[in-house]
C-alpha cells in the first residue's frame, strides 16, 4: 500500500511539473510580448501602493517581487503564473485526501481540472484571477481543518484570516468564498446547533480586518476607485428590467458550456451518473457550501442587480469541483474505465497547449504580438540623444506606458495616465504620442 501511495504521489508531482513546464515554455516561445493584464500588473508594481485604479494591490505585488529578482524576462512571469496554479493544485490534492483518504481519488480530483480551461488555456496571463487561485485553495483547506477538528487550533484560524485577506486583496470577488464559509458556520452553530461557538473563530476576522486596514485607508483616500471600476465592468448603471433575467440566464449557460469537457471526463469514469445525497453527511455539507454557494451568490447578484457577470471572474470557483463530483459519484466510479479516463485526460492535457500555440502563432494582431521591446529600444535611443541621465518615470495608459516601464533598462515608475503634475514638476521629459517619459 505504501508503495502504491508513493507511486500516486510521484504521478501527481510529475503531472504538476509537466503542467508547469509546458505552460511556461509554450507562451514563452510563441508570444512576442507579455499579455495585457501582466503588463498592467508590472506597471502598477513599478510604483507599488495599497491599491490601483482597477484592482487591489496583490496582483501587482507578486510580479514586482519577481521583477526585482529576474528583471524583464518574459518567461519568468509565465512561470509565476504556473507556480500559483500548481500551489492551488497541491492544496486541492491535499484537501481531497482529507475527504477521501484515498490517494487515487485525490489524484483524479486534480486531473479533472485539466478539462476546465481556466486552469490551462488562460493561465499564462498572470492577473487578478490567477492571483486568487492558491489563496482560494488554502482558505478552503484550512477552513476544513477548523470544520473537521474537535479542537480548534489558533494556527488554523490565523491562516484562514491571513490567506483570506491576501485573496481579497487580489480581487474583491474572493469575498464570495469567505461569505459562503461564514454562512456554513453560522448555519451549523446557530441554526442546526451541531457545532459550538468558539472564540478562536474571531481570530480569522481579526487577522483579516487588520491586514485590510492599509487598503481600506487607501480606498477612502482614493474615492473608492477600484469599487467604482468593478461596478462599471458589470454594466450596472445601464441595466434594465430585462437584464435581471437575461444576464443570470446568460451567466448559467456560460457556466454549463465551460463545464462540458469536465462532465465528459466524469462520464468516462463512471458506470452511471446517480447522485446520493445525505443531508447529515458533514463532508458533503462542507463540499456543497464551498463549491455551490459562491456560484449561487454570484447568480443572485446578477439576478438582483441585473449586472453582467464576466466569464473570467469565475476562475477560482471550480477548483474543488473534481472533489465534490467524485464524492457524489464515488459508488458509481468504475475503475475498469480508468484507462478511458486517462486517454480523455491526456487528450485534453495536450490539446490545450496545441490550441494555444496555434492561436498565438496564426493570429498576428493580438496584444502578445505588440513589439514592446523594439519600441522601448527606439525611445531609449531618442532619450539618449538628448539627455545623459536615466529615465525615472513614464506616464500614459497601462499598456503603452506599462510596456515602456517593463522594457526600458532603468525600469521607470509608471505614474498614471496624463499626469500633468508630474510633467510640470519634472526637470526633463519627452512625449511620444500620449506617452511621456522623464526625470523628477
Amino acid at each position: 500500500m505504501n508503495v502504491l501511495n508513493r507511486n500516486i504521489n510521484n504521478i501527481f508531482f510529475i503531472f504538476a511539473l509537466s503542467h508547469l513546464i509546458i505552460w511556461t515554455l509554450i507562451p514563452s516561445l510563441t508570444n512576442k510580448n507579455l499579455p495585457l493584464d501582466t503588463i498592467e500588473a508590472l506597471a502598477w508594481g513599478s510604483n507599488l501602493d495599497w491599491g490601483f485604479n482597477k484592482h487591489p494591490p496583490m496582483s501587482a505585488f507578486f510580479p514586482e517581487v519577481f521583477f526585482q529578482i529576474f528583471g524583464s524576462q518574459d518567461w519568468v512571469y509565465y512561470l509565476l503564473s504556473q507556480i500559483f496554479v500548481i500551489i492551488a493544485f497541491y492544496y486541492v490534492f491535499k484537501f481531497a485526501f482529507e475527504i477521501f483518504r484515498d490517494l487515487k481519488l485525490s489524484l483524479i480530483s486534480v486531473l479533472l481540472l485539466v478539462s476546465i480551461y481556466f486552469y490551462n488555456f488562460t493561465t499564462p496571463e498572470f492577473n487578478v484571477n490567477v492571483c486568487q487561485l492558491p489563496f482560494w485553495s488554502l482558505v478552503v483547506y484550512y477552513s476544513w481543518k477548523i470544520y473537521s477538528s474537535q479542537e480548534i487550533k489558533f494556527s488554523d484560524c490565523f491562516l484562514v484570516g491571513l490567506f483570506g485577506a491576501v485573496g481579497f486583496l487580489s480581487k474583491y470577488l474572493f469575498l464570495y468564498l469567505l461569505i459562503s464559509i461564514d454562512l456554513l458556520f453560522i448555519y451549523l452553530i446557530f441554526f442546526k446547533k451541531t457545532k459550538k461557538f468558539d472564540f478562536k473563530y474571531l481570530i480569522t476576522i481579526e487577522v483579516f480586518l487588520v491586514l485590510l486596514v492599509p487598503h481600506l485607508i487607501w480606498l477612502f483616500d482614493n474615492d473608492f476607485i477600484t469599487i467604482t471600476y468593478g461596478l462599471n465592468r458589470t454594466g450596472l448603471e445601464s441595466s434594465g428590467i430585462l437584464d435581471h433575467i437575461s444576464n443570470p440566464v446568460l451567466f448559467l449557460s456560460k457556466q454549463i458550456g465551460i463545464l462540458v469537457p469536465f462532465f465528459f471526463l466524469i462520464w468516462l469514469l463512471t458506470k452511471k451518473i446517480k447522485f446520493k445525497l445525505n443531508v447529515n453527511d458533514k463532508k458533503l455539507m462542507f463540499l456543497l457550501f464551498i463549491n455551490f454557494m459562491p456560484i449561487v451568490l454570484m447568480f443572485l447578484t446578477s439576478l438582483i442587480t441585473g449586472s453582467k457577470i464576466r466569464t473570467m471572474w469565475m476562475t477560482p470557483f471550480y477548483l474543488f469541483f473534481g472533489v465534490i463530483f467524485l464524492y457524489l459519484l464515488k459508488s458509481q466510479i468504475n475503475l475498469k474505465k480508468l484507462n478511458s479516463f486517462l486517454y480523455g485526460f491526456l487528450f485534453l492535457f495536450f490539446l490545450s497547449p496545441i490550441l494555444y500555440s496555434y492561436v498565438s502563432l496564426s493570429q498576428t494582431d493580438k496584444r502578445t504580438d505588440y513589439p514592446g521591446k523594439e519600441i522601448a529600444m527606439k525611445i531609449q535611443y531618442v532619450w539618449d540623444q538628448d539627455f545623459d541621465k536615466e529615465i525615472q518615470f513614464v506616464t500614459g495608459d497601462e499598456w503603452k506606458a506599462g510596456n515602456l516601464s517593463y522594457h526600458l533598462k532603468s525600469r521607470p515608475k509608471w505614474e498614471g495616465f496624463n499626469n500633468k503634475e508630474i510633467l510640470n514638476n519634472s526637470s526633463q521629459f519627452i512625449c511620444v504620442g500620449d506617452v511621456c517619459l522623464g526625470r523628477y
